[in-house]
């Protein structure tokens, strides 16, 4: 699968369904209404990779990686970031979890009308920094005394494999559907990066 949109379900959630699996941590999406939230893309995380949902200007609770860890991060800053995008509903219910215990609603959600094929591009060019920032934090981090730093350098390591395997056949998929607003029918060509 080369993308998947995970928006139908984001609003499923916001209108008021609870987040399947996740009622321990978040029984109802009622913190905020993400339309009413500042729009935050120029202050977005550098390491975000191209998709609907970032993390922009986020506390430094590192809350993020206990619900969702296969898709959020963070900085040494203690930022939050998005380093894979969701792939199914479960996902979804999981990066929207992070960004229900975020405390300063720092996530967004309007990366498709931000996210450009242009811009998408000129970060998969780039992706060599965002790969050796990776790797630094992983050589970095799990050597740490504090817990969290560890399970962190394990994101890291994580990242460093989405690059390396997955998250350019993503990336053209994204470019499709940002092109076309659907996604690629079954043996349809896709756009290069």
């Amino acid at each position: 699968m080369s993308y998947w949109d995970p928006l139908p379900t984001f609003r499923a959630c916001v209108d008021g369904e609870p987040l399947p699996g996740l009622a321990e941590w978040v029984p109802k999406y009622d913190h905020h209404a993400w339309s009413a939230w500042p729009s935050t893309w120029e202050e977005r995380n550098w390491l975000n990779v191209p998709g609907p949902f970032y993390g922009s200007v986020t506390d430094s609770c590192l809350t993020g990686r206990q619900v969702a860890p296969g898709h959020v991060l963070h900085d040494e800053d203690g930022r939050e970031f998005v380093y894979r995008q969701p792939r199914t509903p479960e996902e979804t219910y999981r990066v929207l979890a992070a960004a229900r215990l975020e405390i300063t609603a720092g996530y967004q959600c309007d990366g498709d009308e931000r996210w450009t094929p242009e811009l998408v591009r000129d970060w998969w060019r780039d992706r060599g920094r965002v790969r050796e920032w990776a790797v630094a934090l992983d050589r970095k981090w799990s050597v740490s005394k504090y817990e969290e730093e560890r399970e962190a350098a394990c994101g890291a390591r994580e990242y460093v494999a989405h690059i390396d395997d997955g998250l350019a056949d993503y990336l053209r998929g994204y470019l499709f559907w940002l092109s076309e607003r659907r996604p690629p029918a079954p043996g349809e060509s896709l756009p290069i990066l």
